[in-house]
């Protein structure tokens, strides 16, 4: 029988609550109960009381719920929790940050007509890793891994390990079979992706971008679907980790999707989060499991009109009161051409939207000394991207500037080679918005800890 605790409060009759644990100790090993509140029902005094109290079970009581809930699960370390609770105890919210913390634990979490499973982690055995996992779409999650898998792989090498960075890159339009792109040793430029996309493969997929913008060798998967957790309903991943361990590599990055998790056991996790998304979707539902599987927060988007100060440095506050452990840095992103476009006439493709694109087109021009004559924010709808594409006349710009995103090779890049013009790719950097420049060591020795930690 699966070891289990069981999620209690005060506004049942402590009789119902008895005949409920009695229902839990019937179907599983019942370890304890933990003490959610209420009073309308119970004398509270007594709750904590091992002898006394009126339920037959240990019972653990804090004036922090989940700090109670933390110390049963650390002394009988259940593989199921069981929530007795309901309104107004425990509401919508405040059920999912329980679940959260017990998923987190590796624990079931059951109610009377649900069950939320923890992630299943297919284990490594021959290379240290590292998961960089986001909470939702658009937030910068491949540009960050991007620059983590730079920066890393170039502490490596003035340290003196020659093999560097493999990322294990999954997305909804990745390869039927795992594909290995040797971005290190060759570099992938416009005519490759574009023999991609005419072979009616997604050129612009994580693992693609990866290589061609942070040269790298990197293992394109797909996936489909994603649970509340993060676990894809079906991926390629675990077979694109057996190929990569093959490979020369001393730290493996396994880049997410969305807010799906590569279903990989690793030894650190770097959490990707949109400061313009909702509150919620950060700190809320599960949002709050992935910030409290991880070891880094990099807050991406922090600035207006996206997400203002005041925004930020709650999301700030509120990571490090879920997850103390973990560091939080706040950033923005910035254009990086791979490629001169000083004193050229550029068309700028991107998925950003709103006002922070002129202010990122007037970044491009003033630090890579050039004009922006043309912007589109289409890259995700190729209809719109094909009408202002046919309202830009020919021979009014030198370059096409574009993100490596959607229909960056199949609309923008087709359209550049058709018209005769030079396309140059762009990345995204994270930059602090606290000029701590923080980010480079905390993401070094995250990989040296994971690499440790495997030892």
């Amino acid at each position: 029988m699966k070891r289990a605790i069981a999620l209690i409060d005060g506004e049942h009759y402590p009789e119902v609550v008895r005949e409920a644990l009695g229902e839990v100790s019937a179907r599983f090993d019942l370890r304890a109960a933990v003490f959610l509140g209420g009073t309308e029902k119970i004398d509270t005094s007594l709750v904590g009381d091992a002898e006394q109290n009126e339920y037959g079970v240990p019972v653990f009581l804090h004036e922090d719920a989940s700090e109670a809930l933390l110390l049963a699960i650390s002394e009988h370390e259940p593989e199921v929790v069981i929530d007795l609770s309901d309104e107004p105890v425990l509401g919508y919210k405040e059920r999912f940050r329980y679940a959260s913390l017990t998923l987190a634990s590796g624990a079931e979490y059951q109610g009377a007509d649900f069950t939320l499973l923890p992630p299943s982690f297919h284990e490594l055995s021959q290379k240290p890793s590292i998961s960089i996992i986001g909470t939702g779409k658009r937030i910068g999650k491949t540009a960050v891994s991007g620059f983590i898998a730079r920066e890393v792989s170039r502490e490596f090498s003035l340290s003196g390990r020659d093999e560097g960075v493999v990322v294990v890159a999954m997305g909804r339009g990745g390869p039927p079979e795992p594909e290995v792109i040797e971005g290190r040793r060759h570099r992938i430029g416009v005519d490759e992706l574009l023999a991609y996309s005419r072979q009616g493969r997604h050129a612009a997929s994580d693992y693609l971008e990866d290589a061609a913008l942070s040269s790298v060798t990197t293992v394109g998967c797909r996936r489909c679907g994603g649970g509340l957790a993060g676990e894809p309903f079906v991926s390629n991943v675990v077979e694109g980790a057996r190929i990569a361990e093959k490979l020369s590599a001393d730290l493996l990055v396994f880049e997410g999707s969305g807010a799906a998790l590569p279903p990989i056991k690793v030894n650190r996790t770097i959490c990707i989060a949109g400061a313009d998304q909702p509150y919620e979707y950060i700190l809320g539902y599960l949002g709050s499991f992935r910030i409290l599987i991880s070891d880094l927060v990099v807050l991406t988007m922090c600035e207006q009109p996206l997400a203002g100060p005041a925004k930020v440095e709650k999301l700030k506050k509120d990571i490090r009161e879920l997850n103390p452990s973990a560091e939080v840095v706040a950033t923005v992103l910035r254009p990086k051409p791979h490629g001169d476009i000083r004193g050229r006439r550029v068309a700028y493709f991107t998925t950003a939207q709103g006002e922070v694109v002129d202010r990122i087109a007037e970044y491009i021009s003033s630090t890579y000394g050039c004009t922006v004559d043309f912007i589109s924010t289409e890259l995700a709808d190729r209809r719109k991207l094909r009408q202002a594409l046919s309202g830009l006349g020919e021979g009014e710009v030198d370059i096409f500037l574009t993100e490596i995103k959607a229909a960056a090779v199949d609309v923008v890049a087709e359209e550049a080679a058709r018209r005769g013009t030079e396309v140059v790719f762009c990345d995204n950097v994270p930059t602090e918005v606290d000029g701590d420049e923080r980010l480079v060591r905390l993401v070094i020795d995250l990989a040296e800890q994971a690499i440790a930690d495997f030892s």
